[in-house]
């Protein structure tokens, strides 16, 4: 090798040494996606004077992290009209909540007291004695309590809306225990003073009026009575007998006092307010007694005993004419 091509070797050796080397920052910037990298638009120069795209960490924006936050109360005015209606619809068809004015059922429902009360159950079922009942009583019963009717449209509004809620009692709603139903016998009283329907007593302690002050508990009725429940009517009274403006009151009346089966909206099931009163409103033990139960057991017997008497007599004619043909054709 000669001197001038060992000069000429030199520099190009020089220039590989001295030539630029990627650093650690430049391999890691160029990590592939799956490490969390996100492309970067910007272009930045490298030492030889060329361009590179370069990388940098960080998170992918969430879609729709850009809509306004301000959605939410667009929508409230919408879910709150759909809550409404809804409630609306179950009132009408289901359950519907009613708030107790009056003294006439105390101490087993308080003024003050909401309740809930089924329309569904004399679906299923007819109505029971013991049963507490919710019904209409506008156009036979006077009101026990006075309710303000509002003035004006808007108050009305609110007032049905109150009243759709059970925070707001109705003039014409009535509440009682059904004590006789079509066909018995509701008598006062015997000579214990006790009520007794088909002539079987009620003992009813466990829901008559007590007074917290004194102890003293309500008689059955101060007031006697001798009545048959006709066909399609119930015999109710109020758990606080002295104060209760109920079937005893409107003897006079037409029906003798008794109630439409029609007019009743529906069976209280439960109190829900106030919550330390919560509990449910099942039907006293003593309308379980053997001589009631087989007095509403033996009503729907009575007409097919009568068909089967009925039955008898014409299966035998019959018969007997058959017997007659048929020699008549052998003859």
């Amino acid at each position: 090798m000669t001197d001038d091509d060992q000069g000429a070797e030199e520099p190009a050796l020089k220039r590989a040494h001295t030539a630029p080397q990627p650093s650690q920052d430049d391999r890691r910037d160029v990590r592939p996606e799956a490490e969390g990298t996100v492309p970067d638009e910007n272009h930045a120069a490298s030492p030889d004077g060329s361009t590179s795209t370069r990388r940098r960490r960080g998170r992918r924006k969430p879609a729709g992290e850009g809509k306004k936050q301000g959605s939410f109360w667009k929508e409230l005015p919408l879910l709150i009209g759909v809550a409404f209606v809804l409630a609306l619809v179950i009132k009408a068809f289901a359950v519907q909540a009613f708030y107790i004015p009056s003294a006439s059922m105390e101490n087993t429902l308080q003024i003050g007291d909401r309740v809930l009360v089924s329309k569904i159950v004399y679906h299923t079922r007819d109505i029971q004695r013991g049963d507490i009942v919710v019904f209409n009583g506008l156009d036979s019963w006077d009101p026990e309590v006075q309710v303000a009717q509002p003035t004006n449209p808007v108050s009305k509004v609110f007032a049905a809306i109150g009243r759709a809620f059970g925070v707001v009692p109705g003039e014409k709603d009535y509440i009682k225990r059904v004590i006789g139903v079509p066909g018995d016998r509701v008598k006062c009283c015997d000579a214990q003073g006790q009520v007794t329907v088909n002539g079987a007593p009620l003992r009813e302690k466990s829901y008559l009026y007590t007074n917290p002050a004194t102890g003293q508990q309500n008689k059955p009725s101060e007031k006697e009575f001798d009545f048959t429940v006709p066909e399609g009517r119930l015999w109710v009274m109020g758990d606080h007998r002295e104060v209760s403006y109920d079937s005893r009151q409107h003897t006079g009346d037409a029906g003798g006092g008794s109630i439409p089966k029609s007019r009743v909206i529906g069976r209280a099931f439960v109190i829900v307010w106030p919550v330390g009163r919560a509990e449910v409103l099942p039907i006293p033990k003593t309308f379980e007694q053997p001589a009631l139960v087989g007095a509403a057991a033996a009503l729907p017997a009575v007409p097919l005993a009568a068909g089967l008497v009925g039955a008898v007599p014409l299966t035998l004619l019959n018969r007997r004419l058959r017997l007659r043909r048929g020699r008549r054709s052998a003859a």
